[in-house]
């Protein structure tokens, strides 16, 4: 029996994964809505395993499986998706995700993923595996952030993670309005208009 967090902005999906995990024999220790109850369930709770939708309010799934990795955090994340798209597909495959499900596929996929992953597998289909191994095998393209310079980069990482601009000027030690002269700037040098640019950038940059 494993120890489970679950988390989906659907509450009617949600009530039927925890279904679905209970009848297999599995605890679910935490529900919950979006990605930043998600994140305070896992850790008051310390699960076992996180199942987390991949599109969620405030944070995404992925945005979680990152912050997970990047502290050291090794515990099985399993990601449900009705789609994924290519940059959210490398992002997953480079932070370790330890099973992709399909929201299409019958109840028994998850189940089975569960018993994968804790055995020290990954459970992701061969079609998702497949296409990350034509992206990975590309013919490599320029740095699309090669023109920045170091401080530009780190602010445009901070902001593609999803930071405020008062949080970057909290790690930066620069004043806000700083920070949004220098994401302007940096807007221009790319040619870009918005963060969600500037993020399938940055995880291009980064894949």
């Amino acid at each position: 029996m494993s120890r489970i967090v679950v988390a989906d902005d659907h509450a009617y999906l949600r009530a039927g994964l925890e279904t679905v995990l209970t009848s297999a024999g599995h605890e679910i220790v935490a529900s919950v809505g979006d990605g930043h109850a998600a994140e305070m369930a896992i850790a008051r709770c310390d699960p076992d395993i996180v199942v987390l939708d991949v599109r969620m309010p405030l944070k995404t799934g992925i945005d979680i499986l990152q912050a997970l990795r990047s502290a050291g955090d090794d515990r099985k994340v399993v990601l449900l998706t009705a789609t994924l798209d290519d940059a959210s597909l490398v992002a997953a495959i480079k932070a370790k995700v330890d099973a992709i499900v399909m929201k299409d596929e019958p109840a028994p996929a998850l189940q089975q993923a569960i018993v994968i992953v804790t055995q020290g597998q990954r459970s992701i289909p061969l079609t998702l595996m497949d296409r990350a191994f034509e992206l990975a095998t590309k013919s490599a393209v320029p740095d699309p952030l090669g023109t920045l310079s170091e401080r530009d980069r780190r602010i445009a990482e901070f902001a593609a993670a999803g930071l405020k601009n008062r949080q970057i000027a909290e790690q930066l030690g620069l004043s806000e309005g700083a920070i949004k002269v220098y994401l302007h700037r940096i807007f221009d040098k790319l040619g870009i208009g918005n963060r969600t640019e500037l993020a399938l950038l940055v995880t291009r940059a980064q894949s």
